[in-house]
């Protein structure tokens, strides 16, 4: 049975003037140890295909169901684990070296286009989905994930690829983008209006954390622990402009006023209250150390690797260095670690295929170049697995780093199967300041950009999306026009633009000294 590990062991007149006298009550710096913290262990993960079992309601936490990002280097060589897609005797078609051949068919960009995803809602009610039930008490995670954690093989020799048939030249892709928490009210009635399928996490209560020293100066990557006296509880860490959204809502849906806040950072740790309905942001000082000198950078590509992403994917293999080349050159000369994150459908090759962090851009490069476009012969795909692969197995950095995921992916989630969930994964993601950015490539329906937008709004990611000379014809080559359900973007090349998100990012990190 989990222990109970509560923020709220103060005096009882804390929460009193945190009710009555809000305005009164200042961040307390606290000796390092002078208060209990809810430490982030391991939680029981789901078997990879459990029949789905749905509560009624959304569980709520009182310890963390992430572990803290803690690799201290990513100078290694590329390692590659596999998830496979097929069980029984369909799994030993995926012993053959040619690892990416597939035996179901492709579903072409064309007719994902023309299709609407199971289960899209027709009623002007949105359809949300509840949270799967805790796996059975008792499991570990390392007896349920052994399997899927041990490596699987070595990228292939490209001789063992096998054969594709010509493509035309990569053309420019062009993409827009637009910042939901920037422009919150459009992004809420963007919600209201958008009745699709989707996991439901209450986002429309809202409340900035801000955190900065001594100096004034805002203090990146700290952690953040929010709890109710009822001990719901969210975990966040803050950006590089030492910010973090908070969301009662999502997490404690029985609607408590009060919650304290804890923050710390290098063996400092300073509480707080929020309150329900305050105007101003929630502050915090903490007396820290210096920044570090270099920036850190832990950049995954998590990519949808059906038959109908082609195109991006192709892309993306003849940019990359010219990405890395660029993020080199930034001002803060950040040091890099490269993670790709593929992912397909059950019943296919394989289910996710993940290659940890390197700093070895060209064989990067290689495990790159070797994905191939293929299979997910129905819409929606492995999305939940993957994001929570990218999550929670992948050897992200600890205090000081910049944690961003690129999502690109032109289909929604299942969720019709059981196992890992998005919003679950979203919020593990804010817990170790992973933000997400969300591509939404051509042939995205409104579930898709639903979810994908719920997901990088959530971890204060952007929603970026592919645009054409005509908004619903890809064929038409680049430009200006969407089908989505957004106004007021600019547009650039989508190489151009990730190194752009990449720049404004690391370039809100506090100068050293």
């Amino acid at each position: 049975m989990t222990t109970r590990l509560s923020l709220l062991r103060r005096p009882l007149v804390a929460l009193l003037c945190a009710q009555l006298l809000l305005s009164a009550c200042s961040a307390t710096e606290l000796a390092p140890g002078a208060a209990r913290w809810p430490t982030p262990a391991p939680q029981p993960e789901p078997a990879n295909f459990p029949s789905p079992q749905w509560p009624g309601n959304v569980v709520t936490r009182t310890v963390p169901n992430f572990e803290a990002p803690s690799a201290t280097h990513c100078a290694r060589p590329v390692q590659t684990y596999e998830t496979p897609g097929r069980t029984g005797q369909d799994a030993r078609r995926d012993e053959a070296p040619a690892v990416y051949g597939e035996a179901r068919p492709s579903l072409s960009r064309e007719a994902k286009s023309k299709r609407s995803a199971p289960g899209e809602a027709a009623s002007d009610a949105a359809v949300a989905m509840p949270a799967p039930a805790a796996p059975a008490a008792g499991a570990t995670r390392e007896a349920l994930v052994a399997e899927a954690e041990a490596p699987r093989f070595a990228p292939p020799a490209p001789s063992a690829q096998p054969i594709q048939r010509p493509r035309p030249q990569q053309q420019v892709v062009s993409a827009g983008m637009v910042d939901d928490n920037a422009d919150f009210s459009a992004y809420l009635q963007f919600r209201q209006r958008t009745q699709v399928a989707h996991r439901e996490r209450d986002v429309s209560e809202r409340y900035l954390l801000q955190v900065r020293n001594a100096r004034g100066m805002a203090v990146p990557d700290a952690e953040v622990a929010v709890q109710a006296a009822n001990g719901a509880a969210m975990w966040a860490r803050t950006d590089t402009a030492g910010r973090a959204w908070l969301h009662p809502n999502a997490f404690d849906p029985s609607g408590s006023q009060v919650y304290e806040v804890a923050v710390r950072k290098y063996g400092q740790q300073g509480t707080t209250f929020l309150r329900r309905g305050q105007k101003s942001a929630v502050e915090l000082v903490l007396n820290t150390a210096a920044v570090p000198q270099r920036a850190r950078l832990d950049l995954v590509f998590l990519i949808d690797a059906t038959g109908s992403m082609g195109d991006e994917i192709g892309k993306l293999k003849s940019t990359l260095r010219t990405i890395a080349n660029e993020v080199a050159q930034l001002p803060s000369r950040p040091d890099t670690c490269f993670g790709l994150v593929a992912y397909r459908d059950r019943g296919d090759a394989f289910l996710v295929r993940r290659h940890d962090f390197t700093n070895d851009l060209g064989a990067f490069q290689t495990v790159l170049d070797a994905l191939q476009a293929a299979a997910g012969g129905d819409y929606p795909e492995a999305m939940n697995e993957a994001l929570h692969e990218t999550v929670h197995r992948l050897s992200w950095r600890g205090t000081g780093a910049t944690r961003l995921v690129v999502l690109l992916a032109d289909a929604p989630p299942h969720l019709d199967y059981g196992g890992p969930q998005y919003d679950d994964d979203m919020m593990a993601a804010l817990g170790k300041g992973i933000k997400v950015f969300s591509v939404g490539a051509s042939g995205l329906d409104k579930q898709g950009e639903y979810v994908q937008r719920q997901i990088a709004q959530y971890t204060g990611g952007r929603f970026v999306f592919l645009t054409y000379r005509e908004a619903s014809n890809p064929a038409s080559g680049p430009g200006r026009e969407t089908v989505h359900d957004v106004s007021n973007y600019s547009v650039q090349t989508l190489d151009r633009l990730i190194v752009r998100l990449v720049t404004e990012e690391l370039a809100k990190l506090p100068k050293a000294g």
